[in-house]
């Protein structure tokens, strides 16, 4: 299997993912381009977001990869990750661990609940995740484990001061919520008591994609038009107070090449800039500004997205605002205001993603005001009208 061959059954792959988990195209781009860069990922988000169930469709997709996953709890040994000791060894006086189905032998992980890790077993796995090695319980010579990469997740960020350790070696960081579009929902709520129809189920070898990390990815170049960009994001993120590590910024690069390769590029493009959102920010209240300043250097259609979801998230406040009030007083309200803006809005971000879409641009920031569009649409509808949201069609 050639490179190229390799990148299209990836790309194979996003679509096939993207279409089976509502409002997921960007987050499973993300991953599969964390995984071609070699680095690991935290998937952020509510219980109930199929973060564990889109960690498993895609890690399963590597053929003849060994998968290993697990949940963490406070009271998780290091033994139950990386290999249990062997008991009919030690009944015969040896002090041995078995490592099959651990840890140590996973090419791809996922481990839930990351930041509930155990102090007993923080500094293996932090070992596990920056060096991909591991220290025997009987103190022999580490091992060399085989991993690509791991897709964490959690519901939550860590509080205690150890588990920030294991969040700062997670480079790429993706939020998740629930369903935001109206129609996204009513078709999961359908889903569930229909017969799933047949799909399309593409794999890429284990041998392929260890050779994409290794030696494709790598290869890919990187012009100094991008170097310059990435300086001037660098800037522009410091006087909004917003610093990244040096080590974050050089493996970063990794992720543009990745991104380049996933795409069938030979060079990096300002459009692989856009994966940077997930990676400069430390709390989510800073993702917005990280964000927007990425998109205003390399997306000016997702840029003007998200200032027109300002305008939906204010129509938004307004209706929580008016609470209590009139039926009346509602109705005007929407044919005076909400209604006009709420369809401006909507027509502006289709043609934005026509815009996007034929220009070769991600469409991710775009289709995620849509959606937020679309739902306060709904909202409107129902509470300021006493319409039923689900059988109205582009009445706002």
């Amino acid at each position: 299997m050639d490179g190229q061959d390799t990148a299209e059954r990836l790309r194979a792959i996003v679509a096939e993912l993207s279409e089976r988990f509502y409002e997921r195209d960007d987050v499973v781009r993300t991953l599969v381009v964390t995984l071609l860069a070699g680095q690991h990922s935290l998937v952020l988000g509510p219980p109930g977001t199929a973060k564990s169930e889109l960690a498993r469709e895609l890690t399963g997709r590597i053929e003849g990869a060994s998968y290993w996953e697990i949940l963490l709890s406070k009271f998780t040994a290091p033994t139950r990750m990386f290999g249990p000791i062997d008991v009919a060894a030690l009944a015969r006086g040896e002090y041995r661990q078995v490592y099959d189905g651990r840890a140590t032998t996973a090419h791809v992980a996922f481990i839930d609940e990351i930041f509930k890790c155990s102090t007993a077993a923080l500094n293996e796995t932090l070992g596990y995740l920056n060096e991909r090695i591991y220290h025997p319980e009987n103190g022999g010579e580490p091992i060399r484990c085989p991993l690509i990469g791991a897709i964490t997740a959690s519901n939550e960020l860590p509080a205690e001061e150890d588990a920030a350790a294991i969040y700062d070696r997670l480079l790429v960081r993706i939020e998740v919520g629930y369903l935001e579009d109206p129609a996204n929902f009513a078709a999961l709520v359908r889903s569930a008591v229909t017969r799933p129809a047949a799909r399309s189920r593409t794999t890429v070898d284990l041998a392929a994609l260890r050779h994409a990390v290794a030696e494709a990815v790598p290869a890919v170049d990187v012009p100094d038009a991008i170097v310059d960009a990435v300086c001037t994001l660098r800037a522009a993120l410091r006087r909004r107070e917003l610093v990244a590590s040096d080590r974050r910024w050089r493996q970063a690069v990794g992720l543009l090449q990745a991104s380049a390769y996933l795409d069938g590029r030979l060079e990096v493009a300002e459009a692989d800039l856009s994966v940077l959102t997930h990676v400069l920010w430390n709390s989510p209240a800073e993702r917005p500004t990280v964000e927007r300043e990425v998109l205003h250097l390399v997306n000016p259609d997702a840029k003007e997205a998200l200032d027109l979801a300002d305008t939906i998230e204010e129509l938004e406040a307004q209706l929580d605002a008016m609470a209590g009030q009139s039926r009346e007083a509602l109705s005007e309200w929407v044919i005076k205001k909400a209604h006009h803006q709420l369809a401006m809005a909507g027509k502006r971000l289709e043609k934005l993603r026509a815009e996007a879409a034929g220009a070769g641009r991600s469409t991710a920031a775009i289709d995620r005001v849509t959606g937020r569009q679309r739902a306060v649409r709904a909202r409107v509808l129902t509470e300021a009208l006493g319409m039923d949201a689900s059988m109205v069609q582009d009445r706002l």
